[in-house]
């Protein structure tokens, strides 16, 4: 008897939480209708969707709220975070402002490739004349060249240069861009074959983003910024952080972000699978934090084997990077091969203290990201 009362109020309790659940997804409903909204009116005058200052308030204040009514701040920020995300999206397929009305045609070298294709979608939903020149349109390359504003290279590292050195039909004030991951050689190559305004752009995101809200894009001074400081203004309008370099200091950075970081994860692949690892009892008993770690790796092998060759492969000079990185790993297995407890301890501060206010940033930081990890773990 005593049972079946406990289930009669669990059923009451419950249905109660389903009335609440429905009402929370009516209430996101209005919400996203109303920052669609305020996408349309951001659009008409082109005000960039992201505003930092305005997410940082609001959340500032739900935690503030939250805390006073007994509900965890951390949870209310979490969720808040999600609904911002999709309030961004929302935003997003209002379309944007074109910056630069007077702009003629937009020509995307490799439009129709993975990359290209966001590029495309953009300045076209910015009312921008977007073509696209593929492999096979080249023999009427200096027809789609004619009149062209902005050319913008989005082809395989590989090709980059040998793509650039062929754009012989250039309008002498077009803007002259690429999107390659490395920008030292590819800025020289744009510089030589063409006299107009040039810049390096290298996005720090894949083709499977949405739009460029909290995105960057790297870029690297080539010749006349104050001709191309338009198209910067236009990706900021889609959301975009610019974050300004040197080529050379752009491609030293890379050879550590990206380089070395895809060489060392595809050889920690390499080893689980030369050693025989059993993929699904590691991640049955990975922690979240290595789990993480373990999709991270996987990741990048379900993508394209081409694209991380060439990154690798681009530069010589990463070569010597990689060497450095082997020699300090081997250094730091000595210590362990000799049971140098108090050196490895002491590498261990010295790096901590590198790191400084970023150790614990990056400790906050990765809570979140374990948490929601965990939540994904089935």
């Amino acid at each position: 008897m005593e049972s079946m009362n406990i289930e009669l109020q669990l059923k009451a309790l419950r249905d109660d939480i389903d009335i609440i659940d429905s009402q929370l997804v009516e209430l996101l409903a209005q919400r996203r209708a109303v920052t669609s909204k305020v996408g349309e009116l951001k659009s008409q005058v082109g005000m960039p969707i992201y505003a930092p200052e305005r997410e940082d308030q609001l959340i500032k204040l739900r935690r503030e709220q939250a805390a006073k009514a007994g509900i965890s701040p951390e949870l209310i920020e979490d969720v808040l975070r999600r609904v911002m995300r999709d309030s961004y999206i929302s935003q997003d397929a209002s379309g944007y402002r074109c910056v630069n009305p007077e702009c003629k045609k937009v020509v995307v070298v490799g439009g129709k490739g993975q990359l290209g294709k966001v590029f495309v979608d953009l300045f076209y939903r910015s009312n921008y004349r977007v073509v696209t020149l593929e492999q096979e349109d080249w023999v009427n390359s200096e027809q789609i060249l004619t009149d062209s504003s902005v050319v913008i290279v989005a082809v395989p590292i590989r090709l980059t240069t040998e793509i650039i050195q062929q754009l012989n039909h250039l309008p002498s004030d077009c803007i002259l861009a690429d999107v390659t991951s490395v920008k030292e050689q590819p800025l020289a190559e744009m510089l030589k074959i063409h006299s107009g305004p040039v810049i390096g752009l290298h996005p720090m995101f894949g083709p499977d983003v949405s739009g460029l809200i909290k995105q960057t894009i790297i870029a690297c001074q080539g010749r006349a910024p104050e001709r191309y400081q338009w198209l910067l203004d236009q990706f900021q309008v889609w959301g975009a952080k610019i974050y300004q370099v040197d080529a050379k200091a752009h491609d030293q950075a890379m050879a550590m972000v990206q380089v070395m970081r895809h060489f060392s994860t595809i050889a920690y692949g390499y080893h689980l699978m030369t050693e025989g690892a059993d993929i699904s009892q590691l991640v049955e008993m990975s922690s979240p934090i290595y789990r993480l770690e373990l999709v991270m790796v996987g990741r990048l092998f379900a993508q394209d084997p081409i694209l991380y060759t060439d990154i690798i492969f681009s530069n010589r000079e990463n070569i010597a990077m990689m060497k450095r990185f082997a020699h300090r790993f081997l250094e730091l297995l000595a210590d362990i091969e000799q049971g140098d407890k108090k050196s490895f301890v002491a590498m261990f501060n010295e790096v901590s203290n590198w790191f400084g206010d970023y150790a614990d940033i990056f400790l906050q930081e990765s809570k979140a990201m374990l948490l929601k990890a965990n939540e994904l773990k089935k």
